[in-house]
C-alpha cells in the first residue's frame, strides 16, 4: 500500500513534513493527531517509513455493496482495525484493546483524540477514554502530530480531492511514565489528554474549543435543522399572505361589479289591485248574467269607439 498509494500520493500532493526525526525508527509509540479530513489517514502513513495502524469505525468494514467491499478491502490492506462503537462504552474500550495489541508488537499506533473529524477546522477537546488509558497502560511515548490544510484538500462530503500541498508537523515525544498505574483515575486521564491536545494546538495553530467535536456537530446539525424549519415556516406564511390578499381582492371585485337592470315590462311599481282588476271582472261575469251583459256592452262600445 505504501508503494501503490503512498508513492503516487506524495508525487501528486507533495506534502511537506517537519519533525520526522521525532518518530522512533523502532519500538512502540503512539501518534496522536488532530483530525481534519478523511485523507489524514493517508497522508501521515505515506510520509513515514514505518507502518502506522489506526483504528477505524466498524462501518468501514461492514458496508454492503461494491463500494463497501472496496472500502473494506482497502482498510484491511493498510492494516486498520475495526472498532464497534455501538457498545455501552463505545470506542473507548475497543480502542484500548486494539491499541495495546499494536503496541505490544512494537509498532506505531495512530489515534485521533478528538474522536471524530473537526466540523469547522478548529481543534476540539480530546476524549480521555482511548488515548490516555492506552498511553498509561502501555508506557509508550505519545508523539503529537498536526495535520495542516488537509480539510481544504477534501472537505467533509467531498469525493474528489483538490490538488494542493498539505503539511504535517510532528512534535517531540511526551513521556507520561510519572502517571504509570493511574489509568483509572479520571483526573489523571483528563490531565494527560489535555497536555497532548495543548501540544497539538501549538503545532497546528488551530483555535481550541473546549467542547467535544461530537457535541459541536450536534449543535451545527440542530442549527441547520432550525434554519430549514424557519425557512419553511416563512414560505408557508408568505403563501398564506398571498392567498389572503387574493381573497380580499376577489371580494372587493364582487362589491365593485355593476348590478343588472330590471326588465321594462315587469313594472314593479304598478299597484297590485290594478293588475288584478280585469281578471276579477271576468270571474264575476262568468257567474252573473247581468254582469256578463254589462261587460259585453262595454266591450261593444269600446270596439265601436272612433
Amino acid at each position: 500500500m505504501k508503494v501503490s498509494i503512498g508513492g503516487p500520493l506524495k508525487l501528486a500532493f507533495r506534502p511537506w513534513v517537519e519533525g520526522l526525526e521525532n518518530v522512533p525508527a523502532e519500538g512502540p509509540a503512539i501518534l496522536a493527531s488532530n483530525h481534519l479530513s478523511f485523507s489524514d489517514s493517508f497522508f501521515l502513513p505515506a510520509v513515514l517509513d514505518r507502518k502506522v495502524t489506526f483504528i477505524a469505525k466498524a462501518e468501514y468494514f461492514t458496508t454492503p455493496g461494491v463500494k463497501g467491499r472496496l472500502t473494506a478491502a482497502f482498510f484491511k490492506g493498510v492494516g486498520q482495525l475495526p472498532v464497534d462503537r455501538s457498545g455501552a462504552r463505545g470506542a473507548g474500550e475497543a480502542a484500548i484493546r486494539s491499541g495495546l495489541d499494536v503496541l505490544e508488537r512494537g509498532e506505531l499506533f495512530g489515534i485521533y483524540p478528538e474522536g471524530t473529524r473537526s466540523p469547522d477546522g478548529r481543534l476540539y477537546r480530546g476524549k480521555p477514554g482511548g488515548l490516555a488509558r492506552v498511553a498509561l497502560a502501555s508506557g509508550a511515548p505519545v508523539i503529537p502530530v498536526a495535520m495542516i490544510d488537509t480539510e481544504k484538500i477534501q472537505p467533509p462530503g467531498k469525493v474528489m480531492p483538490k490538488l494542493m500541498r498539505p503539511g504535517i508537523r510532528i512534535g517531540r515525544p511526551l513521556d507520561f511514565s510519572r502517571y504509570q498505574g493511574m489509568e483509572h483515575d479520571r483526573f489523571v486521564l483528563r490531565a494527560v489528554t489535555d497536555e497532548v491536545m495543548y501540544e497539538i494546538m501549538k503545532l497546528s495553530g488551530q483555535e481550541y474549543v473546549d467542547i467535544y467535536a461530537t457535541a459541536a456537530k450536534r449543535r451545527i446539525a440542530d442549527a441547520a435543522k432550525a434554519e430549514k424549519e424557519a425557512e419553511k415556516a416563512a414560505k408557508a406564511a408568505l403563501a398564506q399572505a398571498q392567498k389572503d390578499a387574493q381573497a380580499q381582492k376577489d371580494a372587493q371585485a364582487q362589491l365593485d361589479a355593476p348590478r343588472p337592470r330590471a326588465r321594462a315590462d315587469t313594472r314593479p311599481d304598478a299597484p297590485q289591485a290594478e293588475q288584478d282588476a280585469p281578471r276579477a271582472q271576468q270571474d264575476t261575469a262568468r257567474h252573473d248574467p247581468a254582469a256578463r251583459d254589462r261587460v259585453q256592452r262595454g266591450q261593444t262600445e269600446t270596439d265601436g269607439a272612433p
